[in-house]
């Protein structure tokens, strides 16, 4: 899914960007947000490749260290069915590296 995404440093601005959903708490979704920016090796990214959320198939990085909480009605649009194996090294990565169970 696409949804807007303040910036860290100045959260009165911000972007519309490609968001993974992997939870729900209440009424809220927990996202985590996808880059195309290289992130090789640095902490809190994970490599995920090119998929149909970027129309111009560039590889993407997912950002695990920071959970993202928005409402259903925060969902600009649909981006694309992450396939099950990324979803799984996703999962894994939240269990072994921040404790999600």
């Amino acid at each position: 899914m696409w949804t807007w995404v303040a910036y860290e440093e100045d959260a009165a601005r911000g972007k519309d960007r490609p968001v993974l959903v992997v939870g729900r708490q209440g009424d809220q979704l927990q996202g985590l947000m996808l880059s195309s920016q290289h992130h090789d090796g640095e902490p809190g990214w994970l490599a995920l490749g090119s998929g149909d959320w970027d129309s111009e198939g560039r590889p993407s990085w997912i950002r695990l260290d920071r959970v993202l909480e928005m409402t259903e009605d925060g969902i600009r649009r649909e981006g694309a069915v992450l396939d099950r194996a990324r979803f799984d090294r996703v999962a894994s990565e939240l269990r072994r590296n921040f404790g999600w169970s």
